[in-house]
């Protein structure tokens, strides 16, 4: 086997975390004349490096090969749309934000973010790497250059629009493979005197709470707030606070400036981190066989469900749901279909798995006797949204920290 260096800090990763096997991209649908054609699948296999605790994915597929052009819309969740705004709102009075200010977003998708603040009359620049989803905030009215953010491009996009205010990432940082040139971009978009924040899944919750369907190609790496801030202080940033957030099945916001003091927050999460574990390799053991637990108690459920005869789909079709079907062996065969709101994934196949994907409106057509919730992450919004399943009996599934048939 060929050595894998740590993209963080060199050493040579030779710590499994945990292995999933084989799978293919999470996001990569497939239309109907590809479903007889050859399919691509890469390994997942996290390792965790012995000396900054970065826990990773090594890049088995190029950025360039995910992102340049991406199935996945912000503005199809409710909630998410409505977590923007709140933070926007916040944003804009902590900061003293004005129409002199700048908001620039990295990985700002089709505006659902930046829309907040030009209503507000806050000039905003988004960077956002794939072509078709700027092209669709463009049409919002939402200045978006499409780059992948370097420290090249990071002191380009500065020289022409100017450093920003507010720099903000949210489920950016654990999905580049260049975390060191991605940092120098942050620290080069930023004023000397501006705020970054960046929101991720917390490690300590993706272990703490079985979320292992969240280790897909796309996240290279896995942070805890410790190796976020090493992270960051390769580009001269700081940590200076930190908020836990509820999102994704637990997240952090980290707030970075180009100096200052970290917060009683910040000693806070890394006390927790320490206690978990998590700031040794030792603590990091023992995930697989959480994951092997998901596993055997869903693919059981479906074969008992598929034994007595009863009818189960899917509702979403999200990456991880991809990663977690795939990894089950689950197919058409226990899952007759999935849904989904976004249009642009209606009429494809999940990839690997190959289950078709309807709109919404076909459960309440077909009325089955069970709706597997992969996003799991937006379970009180989806809860609602599928509250008339229980007109004809129907019950929700979810499947994770661990099977929940409600």
């Amino acid at each position: 086997m060929d050595t894998i260096p740590c993209r963080l800090c060199g050493n040579t990763l030779t710590e499994t975390f945990v292995d999933l096997g084989m799978s293919p991209l999470c996001e990569s649908f497939l239309r109907a004349d590809q479903i007889d054609a050859r399919e691509s699948f890469y390994p997942l296999h996290v390792r965790i490096c012995t000396e900054c605790l970065l826990v990773q994915l090594p890049a088995y597929v190029p950025g360039e090969n995910i992102f340049s052009d991406y199935a996945y819309f912000s503005s199809y969740s409710t909630s998410w749309v409505e977590h923007a705004r709140r933070y926007a709102e916040t944003m804009t009075a902590q900061l003293g934000l004005t129409g002199e200010s700048l908001v620039t977003e990295v990985a700002s998708n089709d505006g659902y973010l930046l829309q907040h603040f030009v209503a507000a009359g806050i000039p905003v620049l988004g960077v956002e790497p794939a072509a078709n989803i700027a092209e669709v905030a463009r049409g919002k009215g939402i200045r978006t250059e499409s780059e992948f953010l370097g420290a090249e491009t990071g002191s380009a996009l500065a020289g022409q629009y100017g450093r920003a205010d507010l720099v903000a990432g949210n489920n950016v940082y654990a999905h580049i493979p260049d975390l060191v040139g991605f940092s120098a971009g942050l620290a080069a978009l930023v004023k000397p005197d501006g705020l970054v924040t960046l929101e991720f899944p917390h490690l300590l919750r993706l272990i703490e709470r079985n979320q292992y369907d969240t280790i897909y190609h796309e996240h290279y790496h896995y942070l805890t707030l410790l190796t976020a801030q090493r992270a960051l202080a390769t580009a001269g940033l700081t940590v200076v606070d930190v908020e836990e957030l509820s999102s994704h099945g637990g997240s952090l916001r980290v707030h970075a400036r180009h100096s200052g003091s970290p917060s009683v927050n910040v000693k806070s999460v890394l006390e927790a981190e320490a206690e978990a574990g998590l700031h040794t390799v030792e603590g990091h053991k023992g995930f697989a066989e959480a994951v092997f637990q998901i596993k055997r108690e869903l693919v059981d459920f479906l074969h008992t469900a598929r034994a007595e005869g009863k009818t189960v789909v899917g509702y979403g079709a999200p990456g991880k749901g991809n990663t977690l079907l795939n990894h089950c062996g689950i197919r058409q065969d226990l899952v007759a279909y999935t849904v989904d709101r976004n249009p642009h994934k209606q009429g494809m196949f999940l990839p690997g798995t190959h289950i078709p994907i309807l709109a919404p409106e076909r459960i309440a057509v077909d009325k089955p006797d069970y709706v597997l919730v992969l996003p799991w992450n937006l379970r009180t919004e989806i809860g609602e949204q599928l509250s008339y399943v229980r007109e004809w009996g129907g019950r929700l599934v979810f499947p994770i920290p661990h099977l929940d048939v409600v």
